[in-house]
C-alpha cells in the first residue's frame, strides 16, 4: 500500500519518491496545498474504487495517516 500511495502522492506533487516516508507530512513536509489534498483525494478514491468522505480529509496529516485509512476500508 506505501509503494502505491508514495507513487500517487509523488506524481501529483511533482516530487521525488525518495522524499516521502510514513512519517511526512503532506502540506508541511511535501508541499501540498489545499487543492493538491483534493486532488490526491479523488486519485485515491479512483485508484481503489472506495469513497472517502470530505471530512475525513481532516485526518490526513502524514502519509501514515492515509495508508492506515485506505488499510481499514479493506477489512
Amino acid at each position: 500500500m506505501f509503494e502505491e500511495v508514495k507513487k500517487l502522492l509523488a506524481k501529483q506533487l511533482r516530487i521525488d519518491e525518495s522524499q516521502i516516508t510514513l512519517d511526512s507530512r503532506i502540506k508541511d513536509d511535501l508541499g501540498a496545498d489545499s487543492l493538491d489534498v483534493l486532488q490526491i483525494l479523488m486519485t485515491l478514491e479512483e485508484e481503489f474504487d472506495v469513497h472517502i468522505p470530505d471530512e475525513e480529509l481532516m485526518n490526513f496529516s502524514t502519509v501514515r495517516d492515509v495508508i492506515n485509512y485506505m488499510e481499514s476500508l479493506k477489512k
